[in-house]
């Protein structure tokens, strides 16, 4: 049985688990993803994180649980991830041109004990043209993905100006930080 437990269905949190060669299993249980009001962006993401793994923590056999929230923010603005087609189009062309930040809050927790932390990285997309957005939206179909994209796919190729920070926050998991962490929770 492996050692940790991702209570996630992200398959790109699966991937880099994997690349990070971290023995796990994926365990889910249903969560509300919704937060008290009046809370700062950080502190959504750590809130949904938090709720995550206490959800799973129980049925996870006393193994180390890891869950995660990613987050867009542009400007004091919560972007998640869109309805629908139209929705993801203005979500993309909102971001076109602009900065914005993606905040990957994680949570490791087991039985007795939890560490929370969250990682910033700053994005800067290059404009973007209606075109471009409606290809990227109809090819890559990014409705399960906070501000309607995937860094790793066509649009962060050639959309994405800049990065500040950590790409793989980005991707959903800030995976060196989490491997990092593992070692100091055990």
């Amino acid at each position: 049985m492996a050692p940790y437990v991702l209570a996630s269905q992200s398959p790109r949190r699966k991937q880099l688990l994997e690349w990070a060669e971290i023995p796990f299993e994926i365990v889910l249980h249903p969560t509300d993803e919704s937060y008290p009001a009046g809370l700062t962006p950080e502190k959504v993401a750590q809130h949904i994180a938090d709720e995550k793994a206490a959800a799973v923590v129980p049925i996870a056999g006393g193994r180390t649980v890891i869950a995660a929230d990613t987050i867009v923010v542009f400007g004091e603005e919560i972007i998640g991830k869109p309805k629908d087609r139209e929705d993801a189009i203005q979500i993309l062309t909102k971001l076109s041109g602009a900065r914005h930040q993606v905040i990957t809050a994680v949570c490791i927790s087991n039985l007795g004990k939890k560490l929370s932390f969250a990682d910033i990285t700053i994005v800067q997309f290059h404009p973007l043209t209606r075109d471009q957005i409606e290809f990227y939206v109809d090819k890559y179909k990014p409705y399960d993905k906070a501000g309607a994209y995937a860094i790793q796919e066509w649009i962060g190729v050639v959309g994405i100006k800049s990065i500040q920070g950590d790409f793989y926050n980005v991707m959903g998991l800030p995976v060196s930080r989490v491997v990092q962490a593992l070692k100091d929770f055990a």
